[in-house]
């Protein structure tokens, strides 16, 4: 695994395993630079089909990329489909859970006994959509032995939105204002998507919430669409193992 890639730190069972990539490693060419996973970004396919390839040597897992189109359906990993959803879950030892961001807010999961694991895409659409409760569904496990781990998003400082996404959000939860700060733009709120990740997962009843807190517009290890519109993707992957 390349020194740059990231290790969720988690209490996640021994054989449950997690990976999120950067931009090192690859071999795409600026302003895809390198290690670009995203085949729908106009980079050269040759070039992406490298890096997924490199991914799946590197990891030893097989993973199951998906359509994302910023919903809410979720899917059981499949490594030889590519099915139209923004999350997907595995019991199969060796088939990962992916997911590509580039400021978007993907989240990990495992039960406490790592017979389940799972990743959703949850940009503020997913997100007020419900992607992380219909994630939830799909594993049909109890709330307390669930854990979640947010990996690297759009920061609080960074994320500026209008006042009808802070609506949305609070139509669903009123405790969801305390995440929105208004912007020194008139009509703007900058918002704090770990936090309403935090407060959704906690109206089911997770609370075993970690990570959080890399902000992939500020940290030029990932790429990030809201730095740069032509850009690449990074994966974040959980998968078992025997």
């Amino acid at each position: 695994m390349s020194t740059e890639w990231l290790t969720p730190d988690w209490p996640a069972p021994a054989h449950v395993r997690a990976c999120v990539t950067t931009r090192a490693g690859g071999v795409s060419q600026a302003p895809f630079d390198s290690l670009n996973l995203g085949d729908h970004v106009e980079d050269d396919l040759q070039a992406v089909a490298h890096n997924r390839q490199l991914l799946t040597s590197v990891l030893q897992c097989q993973p199951a990329w998906l359509r994302q189109v910023h919903g809410v359906q979720v899917v059981e990993a499949d490594p030889a489909q590519v099915a139209e959803a923004d999350a997907s879950w595995s019991a199969t030892p060796g088939i990962a859970s992916a997911v590509l961001t580039a400021d978007c807010l993907p989240v990990l999961f495992c039960d406490r006994a790592g017979t389940r694991v799972a990743a959703a895409h949850a940009g503020w659409r997913g997100l007020a959509g419900g992607v992380l409760e219909a994630t939830l569904d799909a594993l049909a496990l109890p709330p307390d032995e669930v854990l979640v781990w947010l990996g690297p998003a759009i920061g609080p400082q960074a994320f500026e939105v209008g006042a009808e996404v802070r609506e949305v959000f609070i139509a669903s939860h009123t405790d969801a204002a305390q995440a929105f700060t208004p912007s020194v733009n008139a009509g703007k709120y900058l918002a704090d998507i770990y936090q309403l990740a935090r407060i959704r997962l906690a109206a089911r009843g997770v609370s075993a919430v970690y990570g959080g807190g890399l902000c992939t517009v500020s940290d030029p290890r990932f790429y990030s669409y809201r730095r740069a519109a032509r850009t690449g993707r990074f994966a974040s992957l959980i998968w078992l193992v025997d």
